[in-house]
């Protein structure tokens, strides 16, 4: 059997055409090609390691009691920092590791610092630089700001955070668990071209449900592979076309690979449901906002049937 060390990844025609036409208000370069998915690097064996090291990252009881008593402002910087990696297009795995990384940092300090919008974007240009090619700049997380803060502010508190959490930054989050538990699902399914795109779009729908569950501080204890196994529970219960006896064999088997009761999956599962249900009643209620006297559409961040959700 030979042996190939050549990079063997190719651009597909819909990379190609991304970069040459970048999409509208993409402040980013060309997009990065991805490598493919290796089944070799998935399975038990991973979820159990990955299971092993997720309680070392959470942040102390102190910490979570204290901000579930007074969620507003930590949901602000939290919402706001999806808003810059939605804006600076970043990679889906930025977001949930910059709130981690500001959870964690703040669990130890249980203060504000004198610019919290900076900590923030501290938090964004590490996940940034752990998880990209091409990370998010500084002047880019400053414009973001409205320049209440200058680079070099921001340099010094990315080296207060590092201090701080001890270079340890390479937290788990639910984005970690999703590829395996998808992987998973996948083998449970009949594997047709309708089963693919389930999972696509399964994948899609979970990100978007995990990245509502860390800008809510409802489920700021919960560990990162219970909020991954109840978000693609949601969205098998809102996607897929199977009845409720291969539903009920889904979540067993997601509670299973997380380790946790299936009542404690299911109770999850509902409260995520509830959160959806609050905030696109919200989104609803605002409305479409009107300019010049006629309606102006917000482009859709997330996937098309998913985009009222207020976040």
């Amino acid at each position: 059997m030979s042996v190939s060390l050549w990079c063997e990844e190719v651009e597909d025609d819909q990379t190609r055409d991304q970069s040459a036409a970048p999409p509208q208000g993409h402040i980013r370069g060309p997009t990065q090609l991805r490598a493919a998915w290796d089944p070799s690097a998935s399975g038990h064996r991973v979820i159990q390691r990955l299971l092993q090291v997720e309680d070392r990252y959470m942040p102390s009881m102190l910490y979570i009691t204290l901000i579930q008593r007074q969620p507003e402002r930590r949901e602000e910087l939290a919402k706001w920092a999806l808003e810059v990696c939605c804006d600076c297009g970043c990679d889906e795995a930025v977001f949930p590791l910059s709130v981690s990384l500001m959870d964690r940092f703040l669990s130890v300090s249980l203060s504000l610092p004198v610019s919290p919008f900076c900590l923030t974007a501290g938090c964004i240009l590490i996940a940034s630089k752990l998880t990209e090619c091409d990370n998010v700049t500084a002047d880019s997380l400053c414009a973001a700001a409205e320049y209440s803060f200058q680079p070099s502010n921001l340099r010094e508190m990315e080296r207060v955070i590092l201090a701080t959490l001890r270079w340890d930054t390479a937290a788990v989050t639910p984005q970690d668990f999703l590829p395996h538990f998808l992987a998973s699902m996948e083998e449970m399914g009949d594997g047709g071209d309708s089963e693919e795109e389930l999972i696509s779009t399964l994948r899609r729908h979970s990100d978007t449900l995990a990245a509502m569950c860390a800008c809510d501080s409802r489920f700021l204890g919960a560990p990162p592979s219970l909020v991954a196994a109840a978000s693609l529970n949601c969205a098998l219960r809102g996607l897929s076309n199977k009845g409720p006896t291969q539903l009920a064999l889904r979540s067993e088997a997601l509670a299973e690979l997380c380790q946790t009761d299936l009542a404690v999956l299911q109770c999850y599962s509902d409260m995520i449901e509830y959160s959806l249900r609050q905030r696109l009643s919200s989104g609803l209620q605002q409305g479409p906002t009107e300019k010049d006297g006629e309606v102006e559409e917000e482009r859709p961040g997330t996937p098309t049937d998913m985009r009222e959700i207020d976040f």
